[in-house]
């Protein structure tokens, strides 16, 4: 059976000139330092080459003023012509002496220095008097130009690995430079990914309880159409938090939210109330079950409230008519606030587990979304707080969600006080309360 590797995901257009821009800026650095590198090989070898030929003119100069045929310095070799009788340093190459320098020289011109070729070999070539003596020295650049060619060696291997090297740190320096572009493009496609997402539940709330309204207009019971009306006024206020959440989720990576006291059970209470209206259409009886004790944290409102309300969303999607969802919030133990959305639905399969909190990954069963986006951003946002969030199921058996939060310090107002209507339940049944 052949093998199969897991397709890449396609980039995007952006992404894509990203890419390329990272591509132009890495070989242009590495351009310019390759320029850079030879220019200055090019400095060093034109100033090698004439300090070297300065010595070969010096030693030149030496010999003419001081050496002798039988001792002459390393890689010199002269030749002293007095009263027409010329001798020259044992083992002198052939070609050398230069008579024709030595014939100019004699018949008056005035000292000659001269470089020439004899036998594939450049030579330093020096012609002029020394008293009575007509002498020349010649000075070999063998080992002068075995330097210079072990230098270019070098500039070559340092160019090599220097344009490596540059290639490397260029392409990461051009990675790190693309980065801010890179984020900035993941958080508007998230940003859009995320609107489209949230405000999907609060206008299916909006929508139900507008044609809810719509039924009702001639009801003669006006104390019902007044509830309507004001969970109406509600769900429209949800909707505008909804939306300056996620302008403050677009603004988090620059500076952090503001954290006041949050009574997670108020939100539990809000999240539940607006579902009534769904879930009665739904056949599903959603309640709330607040615990005893404190349920303060310290956190952002309307993230917290998004959470809530798209745990209980998931909740009802996966759970068959006649079925419940019971939203708990305890304090189990001191310094922690636990909130809970159980539902007797389709279950979860454990080896989901592993992806359940990824964006956009979708799961098997329900009406909704068991994985998706809304429970990406409900871990995003539990972890900005300080806080975890895991699910437990079985197939057939339902789901449960548990939140868990930092509690506020003890002593710390309650920023609001929680309303007589958590008492009531959503569906017609009163909650699962101690002595309710």
């Amino acid at each position: 059976m052949p093998i199969r590797f897991p397709r890449r995901p396609a980039r995007s257009p952006e992404q894509r000139r990203l890419a390329s821009a990272q591509w132009t800026i890495t070989w242009r650095i590495s351009l310019v330092m390759s320029v850079i590198m030879v220019m200055v090989g090019a400095i060093v070898y034109t100033v090698v080459l004439f300090a070297q030929r300065a010595d070969a003119e010096r030693e030149t100069q030496w010999g003419i003023d001081h050496n002798t045929v039988d001792s002459p310095p390393v890689c010199v070799w002269m030749t002293v012509e007095r009263d027409g009788v010329a001798s020259s340093t044992p083992g002198t190459p052939a070609g050398l002496p230069v008579r024709s320098s030595l014939a100019a020289v004699r018949a008056g011109a005035p000292p000659v220095l001269e470089r020439v070729e004899r036998g594939g070999e450049l030579y330093t070539v020096r012609t002029a008097w020394r008293g009575a003596e007509l002498v020349q020295a010649a000075y070999g650049e063998r080992f002068q130009r075995a330097d210079r060619n072990h230098l270019l060696l070098a500039f070559a291997a340092a160019e090599a690995v220097g344009l490596l090297l540059v290639g490397a740190a260029s392409g990461m320096l051009a990675r790190r430079s693309m980065e801010p572009l890179s984020e900035a493009l993941d958080r508007q496609r998230r940003f859009v990914a995320d609107a489209s997402h949230e405000l999907r539940t609060p206008l299916t709330q909006l929508h139900t309880r507008a044609q809810l309204l719509a039924r009702r207009s001639g009801s003669e019971n006006p104390q019902q159409l007044a509830t309507d009306l004001q969970r109406l006024v509600t769900g429209t206020r949800q909707l505008g938090d909804v939306i300056d959440d996620l302008l403050l989720s677009a603004r988090l990576p620059q500076s952090p939210r503001s954290r006041d006291l949050v009574d997670l059970a108020a939100l539990a209470e809000e999240a539940v109330s607006a579902e009534d209206a769904r879930a009665q259409e739904m056949g599903l009886t959603v309640r709330l079950r607040p615990g005893p004790g404190r349920h303060v944290v310290v956190g952002t409102a309307p993230a917290l409230r998004r959470v809530i309300a798209a745990l209980v969303d998931n909740a009802m999607g996966h759970t068959p008519p006649g079925g419940e969802v019971v939203v708990s919030v305890e304090a189990p133990l001191p310094g922690n606030v636990s909130l809970s959305v159980r539902d007797t639905g389709v279950g979860l399969a454990p080896e989901e587990t592993a992806r359940l909190f990824e964006r956009f990954a979708r799961g098997s069963a329900g009406r909704g979304r068991r994985f998706g986006l809304g429970l990406a951003l409900a871990r995003e946002v539990i972890e900005s707080h300080g806080g975890r969030i895991t699910a437990d199921g079985r197939p057939g058996h339902g789901a449960l969600f548990t939140v868990e939060l930092p509690a506020a310090r003890a002593g710390e107002a309650v920023p609001r006080e929680r309303s007589i209507a958590s008492c009531l339940s959503v569906g017609g049944r009163r909650p699962d309360v101690p002595g309710g």
